[in-house]
């Protein structure tokens, strides 16, 4: 409930908790496994821009999110709506094992292709440096990223 949200609930807890969407996973606590993150829209103080980042929710106080558009992982895409371009990506370039930090490396993703879009690949591997993947490498999993085809963050959805 909102009664239990205090200035130290974390966004994670937040979503997981009290929105009740379980996509988004909880593993360190700490920042250094990207499991937890989510794309947030929010507005540059500096220049009054909306900029488009990937963020970790683990570290994020869900107090400091006021006014931000955060989208978690069942945004993207599903077996019943279709799914997103980068998830059919993921599962196709054999990019997923387990799957635990499948839902943090799609919003990465989500979020560095909001922000740029022209990719290549060492935007990719910079972008990823903060996901930990334990079963599958790197290598099927950025080969999964490249030439995703340019405003896909909103029009990206394909069916099954």
């Amino acid at each position: 409930t909102s009664s239990s949200v205090t200035a130290s609930t974390a966004l994670v807890d937040y979503i997981r908790d009290v929105a009740n969407l379980k996509g988004t996973k909880v593993m360190c606590r700490e920042g250094g496994c990207g499991a937890c993150t989510v794309v947030a829209k929010v507005v540059d103080p500096a220049t009054q821009h909306t900029v488009i980042k990937s963020v970790n929710a683990c570290l994020t106080p869900v107090l400091s999110c006021d006014g931000w558009d955060i989208s978690t992982i069942e945004s993207l895409g599903n077996k019943h709506e279709g799914y997103h371009v980068i998830q059919n990506r993921i599962v196709n370039f054999h990019g997923t094992q387990c799957g635990y930090c499948t839902p943090g490396m799609l919003m990465n993703m989500h979020g560095l292709l909001g922000a740029k879009n022209d990719l290549q690949m060492e935007d990719i591997e910079k972008n990823l440096d903060g996901n930990i993947c334990r079963c599958t490498g790197y290598r099927f999993i950025c080969r999964s990223k490249l030439k995703i085809p340019s405003g896909s963050l909103e029009t990206g959805r394909l069916t099954s």
